[in-house]
């Protein structure tokens, strides 16, 4: 790839071409995951010496004013605005661990997918007891989608999860692993199945792991994962106000956010600050104000608050749903940046996850710019 000397704005041009999306002019040989959970429809592109997931197949990406070429056939494209061309991009390319399969049988990229550029990631249990409910799902959720296009098995054996990690490791070079859940009619909320599989993948390779699920009903789980090997561990508000939690997700909003921050804290003395995160998806209806407000209190308690563009998946009630813009955006990752800064709390501070990857999210760009 062609080296392009980084411009001064990189993290608001970045900022821009995250919410925006990028329009492809030939994707045929590019590949990309339609529907499902986690940043679908996305694909994870080199770019101004960072990795970013940007979307590729999302209505905004379809009408945006970034255009890249056709890729080669190593992924490099140039990439225009107004017929200019900006610089020169990679797309990454589909991991060699895909071609290889379980010992039961399973293509590994069905047990496990690569986020960005050397992060594996895996949802362990594809289901969840509010999805199919509209009185209680998230609007916004996709999970139970992926078995319907069948790129994935509803549950990940810990030996499948070992397998695939193993081989991860070797032929591509993954440095983390990321597991997440649907929640389970079980009052641990995901953490029991996560344990396990947790502790077969660290008895198979040594690589930090990231586990992701709601807060369970003993803060006991807090040290059982940790002691199994999870180097931390992400709670996921999504929204930050009652008033859109209990809109956007009611289901899940039936757990409070005072329980969050019990949560939060009892997590935060097991695997120390920075290394308990959680998920805020910017443009669902709260402002800024109110994403920053929330910020500086979880940042004062040690839990990182990892903020990401909402970007509307087909086949969810939100799916028609706007994206934020590049200037909300500006507004929250910018100052917010700054908090992480001064908290000594950034994203090349952690130990796994998904801030640690920073891909969804701009975030860290920023950090950069107030590290400076």
């Amino acid at each position: 790839m062609n080296s392009t000397r980084l411009p001064a704005n990189s993290h608001s041009l970045l900022n821009e071409i995250q919410a925006l999306g990028i329009k492809i002019e030939d994707d045929g040989d590019l590949t990309v995951r339609e529907g499902g959970a986690g940043p679908t429809d996305h694909k994870a592109v080199s770019i101004f010496k960072t990795t970013v997931m940007i979307p590729v197949l999302s209505p905004s990406a379809e009408s945006s004013p970034f255009i890249a070429t056709k890729p080669s056939k190593m992924g490099v494209a140039s990439l225009k605005r107004d017929g200019k061309v900006l610089t020169t991009i990679r797309f990454i390319g589909e991991p060699r661990f895909y071609s290889e399969k379980s010992s039961d049988g399973i293509p590994f990229w069905k047990i496990a997918r690569l986020h960005s550029k050397d992060v594996l990631a895996t949802t362990v249990l594809q289901n969840c007891i509010r999805y199919k409910n509209k009185d209680t799902s998230c609007q916004f959720c996709a999970i139970e989608e992926s078995l319907k296009y069948d790129t994935t098995i509803a549950y990940k054996k810990p030996k499948h999860l070992a397998e695939v990690a193993q081989r991860a490791v070797a032929l591509d070079g993954v440095s983390q692993f990321i597991m997440t859940t649907g929640t389970p009619a079980s009052t641990d909320r995901g953490a029991k199945i996560l344990f396990e599989s947790v502790k077969a993948v660290k008895a198979a390779v040594d690589i930090p792991i990231q586990i992701q699920c709601e807060p369970p009903d003993s803060f006991d789980w807090f040290t059982k994962l940790k002691d199994a090997g999870a180097s931390a561990i992400g709670m996921h508000l999504e929204a930050v106000s009652d008033r859109v939690r209990n809109r956007i997700m009611p289901g899940k909003a039936e757990v409070s956010m005072a329980y969050y921050f019990k949560a939060f804290q009892a997590a935060v003395e097991v695997f120390g600050r920075g290394n308990v995160s959680t998920y805020i998806l910017a443009g669902l209806g709260d402002t800024q104000e109110e994403i920053l407000s929330m910020s500086e209190r979880l940042i004062a308690i040690g839990v990182y608050p990892f903020v990401v563009p909402f970007v509307p998946v087909r086949n969810t009630p939100l799916e028609n749903h706007n994206s934020p813009d590049k200037d909300f955006m500006h507004g929250i990752l910018d100052p917010l940046a700054n908090l992480l800064v001064c908290a000594g709390m950034t994203s090349d501070t952690l130990a796994s996850g998904c801030a640690k990857c920073g891909a969804c999210s701009t975030l860290s760009i920023f950090e950069k710019k107030h590290s400076a």
